[in-house]
């Protein structure tokens, strides 16, 4: 199970579609009263310190306090692919990503392995996960999320995602990300050379930001399931983020229902 999904105590409902409608199921969740923790971790197959970052990730929860809010998120960067190994996981987008929120952070570079919770950077690992969590939980929710998800035949995943930030958030956004755990890679070139890595949480498509009119949004999304992705690894995550301040005000982590 995941972990986010696990730790942030989402309710959760599933249920059977009629029959003709094309779809096998749907799931549907919800955000609490309390701040979940947005955990991304920004990494690389290139780079030779990342995996024990990606092994944190994967094990998150017995880095938290007991009863922890935590979603994570893994992105791989694409700026190490021209040093030796091509990460197959790795998106430029992500790359932006995490320049963004370095400036935020009032960073002047970036690099790997790098964790940020809630738009802000953690650097001490794992303590420093488990601190930054901790405040971010005490917060009460500064927004709400309901998401959705149902197969569309089988090869396409339809997402319906509500946000509300109060008509004081109208510079927020809305982020949904599709992951995918227990994935593994043969790294044959680079620092990596000869090891093959684990991998939890990995992004494999992200959408946003999508603006937050008068503080609230209905947003709806069709995304391809290649066959490579297996679908009972798959997790639908869906966070806000105050796009002047860079920080997260909720995130909400739940399965894809996208099995048959």
């Amino acid at each position: 199970m995941n972990p986010g999904f696990a730790a942030a105590c989402l309710s959760l409902a599933a249920f059977a579609v009629a029959p003709g409608t094309g779809a096998a199921a749907a799931c549907t969740a919800s955000s609490g009263a309390r701040t979940a923790a947005l955990v991304e971790l920004y990494t690389s197959e290139g780079c030779s310190s990342c995996p024990p970052a990606d092994r944190q990730l994967g094990a998150l929860s017995t880095a938290l306090d007991p009863g922890a809010l935590a979603v994570p998120l893994a992105l791989h960067v694409a700026y190490w692919d021209e040093l030796g190994w091509r990460d197959p996981f790795a998106q430029r987008v992500f790359d932006e990503r995490q320049r963004t929120l370095a400036r935020a952070n009032g960073l002047r570079s970036v690099y790997t392995p790098g964790f940020f919770v809630s738009g802000v950077e953690a650097r001490r690992w794992p303590a420093a996960l488990r601190e930054s969590v901790r405040a971010v939980n005490a917060r009460p929710a500064a927004a709400t999320i309901r998401l959705s998800s149902r197969t569309a035949g089988t090869d396409r995943l339809e997402l319906a995602v509500h946000a509300d930030a109060g008509p004081e958030r109208a510079g927020a956004s809305l982020y949904v990300a599709v992951t995918e755990s227990g994935l593994a890679s043969k790294v044959a070139r680079g620092e990596n050379g000869g090891a093959t890595l684990a991998h939890d949480h990995v992004v494999r498509t992200l959408i946003g930001p999508i603006a937050l009119e008068h503080g609230r949004t209905d947003a709806r999304r069709e995304i391809a399931l290649p066959a490579a992705w297996r679908r009972e690894r798959l997790s639908v995550v869906a966070f806000v983020q105050d796009a002047r301040e860079g920080r997260v005000l909720q995130a909400l982590s739940a399965p894809a229902c996208a099995g048959a």
